[in-house]
């Protein structure tokens, strides 16, 4: 019997959705609503490829093989320190009788949904892969459910390039939501943590196109120069997102005062109370890391009295994939960013 929600798919613990599971079945064979795609490339969430590029010291062979051990004993490419995955772009190899997703054979797509609870058998020992990116040529094939989301690759993006963007769609299109609800209040400012990056680039942009005043927060002089020269930002700051004091006081320093909205998208723990003690009362953060521990969000806005609406960042927002690309084909400078950032991998 086949679930609308995967739910035929989960081995171990039995009852949860396929996110909360241990592992999962991958065998290629579909139920009557899901999807199989062959597998072309998988990209690891940035927090995920940090944690491991780390734990091995740069060693792309050692991060290699325990992506490939963390597949082939979950089913699934789950990160079991960050608890985070990626996505991935392929091609539609078969599509059961009652499958409801807008997607035909022959297609090639991205899965707009987590690698965490997408099952998934690799077949070539990512061979093609050195181990050093977060993009991986990968061969095997993945499953969708009924209640997945996928994206055709648009005609006009190189499939690497559409890959990087459709990683990271929901952070602009939430951005958007968000300032445009504050903009009913008067003028709204807004400070990116991470604004060099491929999610916190689209959001300043998203930002600044919904009338916004922007910061981007960068950690480096080479980061600041290169989101100075993208000109995707009114202001740049150098701070590291991990000290409150300093990313409060660059924040304000740049904006005249606290942020109405503040977004981060720093793959690196710690990062919460800055954030918090960034905005102003009354106004949102939005957390797009998956390094972010909502524990200390919630604790350290309580200790700081900080009456602000903590958002989670889920990555998927309707009409989400087609705002982001639409971003990207009408900022050239946006463009150009992901382009280097594919390149370099």
């Amino acid at each position: 019997m086949s679930f609308p929600v995967g739910l035929s798919r989960v081995v171990e613990p039995a009852g949860v959705l396929p996110q909360a599971a241990w592992r999962l079945d991958p065998r290629p064979e579909l139920g009557a609503d899901e999807v199989r795609i062959r597998v072309e490339r998988l990209n690891l969430d940035a927090a995920s490829f940090r944690q491991l590029a780390e734990k091995h010291g740069g060693d792309g062979s050692a991060v290699r093989a325990e992506v490939l051990e963390i597949v082939g004993t979950r089913g699934k490419m789950h990160n079991p320190v960050t608890g985070s995955g990626g996505m991935l772009i392929g091609t539609v190899d078969e599509v059961g009788p009652e499958s409801q997703l807008p997607v035909k054979v022959g297609d090639r797509v991205a899965t707009l949904v987590s690698l965490t609870l997408t099952p998934l058998a690799i077949t070539d020992g990512l061979a093609s892969w050195d181990g050093r990116s977060e993009q991986v040529p990968a061969q095997g094939h993945a499953i969708l459910f009924g209640r997945s989301v996928v994206a055709v690759l648009p005609d006009d993006m190189p499939g690497e390039l559409a890959l990087a963007v459709f990683d990271v769609c929901g952070a602009p299109a939430l951005t958007d939501r968000v300032v445009r609800g504050h903009a009913a209040s008067g003028p709204v400012t807004v400070a990116v943590l991470g604004g060099a990056g491929k999610s916190g680039s689209l959001a300043l942009t998203a930002a600044r196109l919904a009338g916004a005043r922007t910061v981007g927060v960068v950690v480096s002089e080479a980061e600041r120069a290169t989101l100075s020269e993208a000109g995707l930002a009114d202001e740049v700051a150098i701070a590291d997102a991990r000290n409150p004091v300093a990313v409060s006081s660059a924040v304000a320093q740049a904006l005249g005062g606290p942020a109405t909205v503040t977004v981060v998208c720093v793959d690196v723990p710690g990062c919460e109370h800055g954030a918090i003690l960034a905005t102003a009362n009354g106004g949102t953060v939005i957390f797009f890391s998956m390094a972010t521990s909502f524990s200390a969000a919630a604790l350290g806005a309580e200790g700081l009295a900080a009456d602000v609406t903590m958002l989670v960042g889920n990555g998927y927002v309707p009409g989400h994939a087609e705002f982001a690309v639409d971003l990207v084909r009408r900022t050239p400078a946006v463009r150009a960013l992901f382009e280097a950032r594919v390149a370099g991998h």
